[in-house]
């Protein structure tokens, strides 16, 4: 048996694995699929086309699954899709899709999202990340494994966040912040890389020392966007340690909006 508090109401449609957890006074509707070994705190809703994965803590006060904040939706059936192993503290509001962008909103795996975040609708969030208190996105923002937003950080719509990123308290962002890129300000200004992260992630010297010459050529050569990419590409020549690192800049930077550009 499903371990279900007697006063959560739980649809007949809705779809738990017999190891799933269900705290007081939760709600969980008739389209919701949930994995094996999650559990749910008290007083959360769950609605909506809303897939959950296998081992996930839910805490108390959560809303997934509810329809976006767009005015343009019209009731399409469009979905939340949670990965396994995330950890979702309180206050949390994760929208659906919406059909202009796919139709789904995604969380990947093993991401340690703290209290009061909002994944607007259409938001892609990676593995691996940290989103501290009160973080918000808006609409389709796209964030990259291993990303860390500190606490009140706040995304404009569309906007971009590479893998390996980080934003500090209270970073306001209208760009794309590319990866390995740490960040601060109000709009958002780069400040250094993330040496520290790739460090703890087992990056070699060699790499974080390839990291540093992309900082160079992008925040201090004056060059145009595509002049540092191109030279950035160059910097894997000969060198097959290095591919992963570039390749990960350079993809990043070609898919980058000219009308957006990145954070400078």
């Amino acid at each position: 048996m499903t371990k279900i508090h007697p006063t959560a109401l739980i649809s007949p449609s809705a779809e738990l694995d017999s190891s799933v957890s269900v705290g007081p006074f939760t709600v969980i509707g008739p389209d919701v699929q949930i994995g094996a070994g999650t559990t749910i705190g008290s007083h959360c809703v769950i609605e909506g086309k809303t897939s959950i994965g296998c081992d996930n803590q839910i805490f108390q006060f959560n809303s997934l699954g509810a329809v976006p904040q767009d005015k343009k939706y019209a009731g399409e059936p469009c979905e939340l899709v949670i990965g396994d192993r995330n950890v979702i503290r309180e206050f949390c509001t994760f929208n659906i899709g919406t059909v202009s962008d796919g139709g789904i909103t995604r969380l990947g795996h093993d991401n340690w999202i703290m209290a009061y975040v909002h994944l607007a609708h259409d938001c892609q969030v990676g593995n691996h990340t940290i989103f501290a208190n009160s973080t918000q996105l808006a609409g389709h923002v796209h964030v990259g494994d291993w990303a860390i937003l500190g606490g009140f950080t706040v995304v404009h719509q569309f906007c971009k966040l590479g893998a390996h990123s980080f934003t500090a308290m209270n970073s306001l962002l209208f760009a794309d912040l590319p990866p390995f890129v740490m960040c601060q300000g109000q709009p958002a200004e780069a400040r250094s890389m993330n040496f520290e992260g790739l460090k703890r992630r087992g990056f070699t010297p060699v790499q974080i020392q390839a990291v540093k010459s992309m900082y160079k050529l992008l925040y201090r050569d004056g060059l145009t966007l595509d002049q540092a990419c191109q030279q950035i590409t160059a910097l894997k020549s000969n060198h097959t340690e290095l591919e992963l690192v570039v390749d990960l800049m350079t993809s990043f930077l070609s898919g980058t909006s000219p009308q957006r550009g990145i954070v400078r």
